[in-house]
C-alpha cells in the first residue's frame, strides 16, 4: 500500500475549518469557547495552515531556522545586526500577563497556563524594574558596561518571554516565571554561616559564594594571588586595572543575549557574579568553587529573582577545573536566572562541572556559553537534580582548528520535576571533535526533555562528533522528550546520533534477581549503573566521588 500525498488544497478543505474556528470563537461552539487555543494540540497544524495563502500554496518561509543556508548559521565570531531566530510582538506577546500566579503545592510549582488576568504587561514591568534598577545604584557602572545594559533591556522588550508556540520552547512552558511577580531582593540579606553551606563544598580551596545574585566575601575564599590567578568578584573585576580590560574584552561577549530574552534579562541586571582568570601556563591542582545560593526568602513584592553572572577565562596552555553549584537555602518560590561565560585559550585544558541542586519550588533558567581556540580541550559536565522547572541552554562554539569538546549530562528527576537541556555544538573549524552523552533517570510524574543539536559548517572538514540521550523511565507517568539533530554542511565529516526511551530491562531484571537479590535491590543497582554511565566520564576523582554520593543519595 503507498503513500497518498495530500494535495495542499484538498488539505486546506479539510482543515480549513480549524483557522475559522481560531479567527471567530463563536464558531468553535460552546464547548470550544472553553478552551484556551494557546493549550490546543493542534496547535503546530494552525501555524502551517495560517503560513498558506489564499491558493492553498505554501507561503515563503519567515522564521530563521527554515530560511537559506546562511540565515541558519549565525557568524561564530560576531553577533548577527538583526538576528530573527524570534521577533518580539504579536499576540503571542499578550498571554504573559500578570494577575494568575503561578500555583504552588507541596510537590513544587504547577506548570500552569499563561495567565491572562488583566495586569500590567510582563514584558512592560521588567522594563519599569531595570529603570528603577539603574536608579538604586547600577548608574555607577563603567559606560562600557552601561551601553551592553540598555542594549540587553532593549532586545529583552524585543524578543518577550518565549511562549510554547516556539519550537525550541514547544514542551516547556514559562508560565510559573511569567505568571509570578517577582522582586529583587533586599540589599542586605543575612548570610547563612560556613557550617551552613558545607554540604554544598568539596574542600576548603579557592571559592566564589553569592547570595541572592550578591558576592559574599565573609564566605568567600581568595586564591593564591602569586601565580596571578585571579578568582573573586565580577564587579570586583570590572572596576579593577587589568581585569576590568580582561572583563571588557569578553563579558556579554559570548553569550547570545541577542536571540534569548532570559539571556539579554540577566545581561541588564548584570551587577555582580563570580570572574575566574587563570594566566597562560598556569596549571591549577585544585577546583575552583563558584556557589551560588538562593535564600527563598520573599521580597517586599513577594518571591524573588538573581541573575548570576560568571566569566571564566583561561588562557593559552593553563590547565584548570571549575565546580559550577547552584543550591537553594529554602522552600519558598524564586527564581534564579543565570548565565556564564568561559572562554578557552589556545591549548588549554579545562573542565568545567555544573550542579544544579535547587530548592523543590525553585525555578532556574541557565545559560552557558563557552567558545574554545586551537587545539583546546573542553570538559562540560552537568548534574541536574533540583528544581520544579529547570531550563538549560548550553552551547559551545569550537572556533579554533583541534579543538575537543566532552559534554556529558545526567539529570535524575522526581515528584513531578520539569528539566529541560538544550544544547548546540558550533564545529565552526576544521578538525575539531565533539562527544556528548546525556542520560536521564525520571521517576512518578517527572518530565525530562532533551534537544541536542550539532551543527558542522562549511569549510569544518573532518570533523568528528557524536551525540547519545539515553532517558530511563521509572514510572508509567514519567515522560521524556528526546530531540538529536544533525545540521552538517561539510562532506568530510564522521557524525552520530541517536537517542533511547524506555523502562528498566526486564531481562537484566529477572537476570539479578535469579541471584537472589529482591526486586528493589536490583532496580537499585540498575538505575545507579545507568546514572554512572555518565559519572564514569569525569576525570577529577574528588569532583567524581562528590558527585557520586549525590547521586546514590538521591536514588536511595
Amino acid at each position: 500500500m503507498g503513500l497518498e500525498l495530500l494535495d495542499p488544497t484538498r488539505e486546506r478543505r479539510l482543515f480549513g475549518w480549524r483557522e475559522e474556528a481560531q479567527r471567530d470563537p463563536a464558531a468553535r461552539g460552546p464547548r470550544s469557547q472553553a478552551r484556551d487555543p494557546r493549550r490546543d494540540r493542534f496547535g503546530s497544524r494552525h501555524r502551517r495552515l495560517e503560513d498558506r495563502g489564499a491558493d492553498g500554496r505554501q507561503a515563503a518561509p519567515t522564521r530563521q531556522r527554515h530560511g537559506s543556508r546562511d540565515a541558519l548559521l549565525p557568524d561564530p565570531h560576531a553577533y548577527p545586526a538583526r538576528p530573527g531566530a524570534c521577533a518580539g510582538g504579536g499576540p503571542d506577546r499578550e498571554v504573559g500577563r500578570e494577575g494568575s500566579g503561578a500555583r504552588a503545592g507541596r510537590e513544587g510549582v504547577r506548570l500552569a497556563p499563561y495567565g491572562t488576568g488583566g495586569g500590567v504587561n510582563v514584558t512592560d514591568r521588567y522594563v519599569a524594574d531595570f529603570k528603577a534598577f539603574v536608579g538604586n545604584g547600577a548608574a555607577g557602572a563603567p559606560p562600557w558596561l552601561k551601553q551592553i545594559r540598555e542594549g540587553a533591556i532593549a532586545r529583552f522588550a524585543e524578543l518577550g518571554f518565549p511562549t510554547t508556540k516556539q519550537e525550541e520552547w514547544r514542551f516547556t512552558s514559562v508560565a510559573p516565571i511569567v505568571d509570578t511577580r517577582f522582586s529583587h531582593p533586599a540589599s542586605r540579606i543575612p548570610h547563612p554561616g560556613l557550617t551552613e553551606i558545607g554540604s554544598l563544598l568539596i574542600g576548603p580551596g579557592p571559592r566564589v559564594v553569592l547570595v541572592d545574585g550578591r558576592y559574599a566575601p565573609e564566605l568567600s575564599s581568595a586564591a593564591d594571588q602569586r601565580s596571578g590567578v585571579r578568582v573573586g568578584s565580577l564587579a570586583s573585576a570590572v572596576a579593577d586595572g587589568p581585569s576590568s580590560e580582561l572583563a571588557r574584552e569578553h563579558l556579554a561577549r559570548h553569550a547570545r543575549w541577542h536571540d534569548s530574552a532570559f539571556a539579554a534579562l540577566n545581561t541588564a541586571f548584570l551587577a555582580d557574579g563570580a570572574f575566574v582568570h587563570v594566566p597562560a601556563g598556569v596549571t591549577l591542582e585544585q577546583p575552583l568553587e563558584l556557589l551560588f545560593l538562593s535564600s527563598g526568602r520573599p521580597g517586599a513584592d513577594g518571591p524573588t529573582v538573581s541573575h548570576p553572572r560568571s566569566l571564566v577565562v583561561i588562557e593559552r596552555g593553563a590547565e584548570a577545573a571549575v565546580l559550577e553549584t547552584y543550591a537553594g537555602l529554602g522552600d519558598g518560590v524564586y527564581w534564579s536566572n543565570a548565565v556564564t561565560e568561559i572562554v578557552v585559550g589556545e591549548g588549554a585544558r579545562v573542565e568545567l562541572y555544573r550542579v544544579q541542586r535547587e530548592g523543590p519550588r525553585g525555578l532556574q533558567v541557565a545559560t552557558t556559553h563557552s567558545r574554545q581556540e586551537r587545539d583546546s580541550l573542553l570538559g562540560v559536565h552537568v548534574l541536574t537534580l533540583g528544581a520544579a522547572l529547570a531550563r538549560h541552554d548550553i552551547t559551545a562554539v569550537l572556533g579554533g582548528a583541534g579543538a575537543e569538546l566532552i559534554l556529558n549530562g545526567l539529570y535524575l528527576l522526581r515528584a513531578g520535576q520539569h528539566a529541560d537541556h538544550h544544547t548546540v555544538i558550533d564545529h565552526a573549524q576544521p578538525h575539531c571533535a565533539s562527544h556528548e552523552y546525556f542520560n536521564g533517570v525520571l521517576a512518578e510524574r517527572a518530565h525530562g526533555v532533551f534537544n541536542g543539536r550539532i551543527i558542522v559548517r562549511p569549510g569544518a572538514q573532518r570533523t568528528d562528533s557524536k551525540q547519545t540521550n539515553n532517558n530511563l523511565l521509572l514510572s508509567t507517568e514519567a515522560r521524556a522528550d528526546s530531540q538529536p539533530q544533525l545540521e552538517i554542511y561539510a562532506d568530510d565529516v564522521k557524525c552520530t546520533h541517536g537517542s533511547t526511551v524506555g523502562p528498566i530491562d526486564q531481562n537484566q531484571l529477572y537476570y539479578l534477581r535469579s541471584r537472589g537479590l529482591s526486586a528493589q535491590a536490583a532496580r537499585s543497582i540498575l538505575t545507579y549503573g545507568f546514572g554512572a554511565e555518565i559519572l564514569d566520564r569525569m576525570r577529577r576523582p574528588a569532583v567524581r566521588e562528590r558527585l557520586d554520593r549525590l547521586v546514590r543519595e538521591r536514588l536511595a
